[in-house]
């Protein structure tokens, strides 16, 4: 599902990733740990197209990514790849079903299929319930499974998740951790993790260990 070969790359005269090449299959969740300056967030900006590598390709679901011209790779992203990040960024004015809605709506899909998809996200997510509410209505749980819905409506071929339960409490924390794998489980998700949390990085199905932008 995504393959990564000998990424290389620098910011002025830091290297940053020194030829870090790795593999991730179909429906595996896979974290990726190390300290801080291991090159881990570059890595994955990198197979989530935020960013281009000074050297090397990443291929996800058999597309060379960065063969792409920048338009193409815009829709790429949109519709292929999903993003969960440490602080939810919802919009504060929108519902939860609006926010969940936007990316699907970015992608020109016809509104009445995105809001049906979106409804059936939250249900997922445990939050039907919660619907019509605004982010500022929400704990913070609630709020991250609202985006981790909003990076599931175009049902992508990778989730990408950069400490996704960094900034919780233990039990939304453990919630949020079980739902990675109920995605799998149900979905077939295919997931990336950057993640500090051992707990985390143990339930994956592999874990990759980085160090000074390499893999050891």
């Amino acid at each position: 599902m995504i393959r990564v070969c000998d990424i290389h790359k620098s910011f002025g005269t830091l290297e940053v990733l020194k030829g870090v090449s790795l593999e991730v299959r179909p429906r595996e969740v896979v974290s990726i740990v190390g300290a801080s300056g291991a090159g881990k967030t570059t890595l994955l900006q990198i197979m989530g197209t935020l960013s281009r590598p000074d050297a090397g390709r990443v291929e996800i679901d058999g597309q060379d990514v960065f063969a792409l011209g920048d338009k193409a790779l815009s829709r790429f992203r949109n519709e292929r790849i999903g993003f969960v990040f440490q602080f939810h960024h919802l919009l504060a004015e929108f519902t939860a079903l609006e926010n969940v809605c936007i990316p699907g709506l970015i992608g020109r899909r016809p509104r009445a299929e995105v809001e049906r998809r979106a409804g059936e996200l939250l249900d997922l997510m445990g939050l039907g319930a919660r619907r019509d509410h605004k982010p500022g209505q929400l704990s913070g749980g609630e709020q991250q499974r609202v985006a981790i819905a909003r990076a599931l409506i175009n049902s992508p071929a990778v989730l990408l998740a950069d400490e996704p339960s960094g900034n919780l409490d233990s039990r939304n924390r453990d919630e949020i951790h079980r739902l990675f794998f109920d995605l799998r489980d149900r979905l077939g998700q295919t997931t990336v993790i950057v993640t500090h949390d051992e707990r985390l990085a143990e339930m994956a199905d592999r874990k990759i260990t980085m160090c000074d932008g390499t893999i050891l």
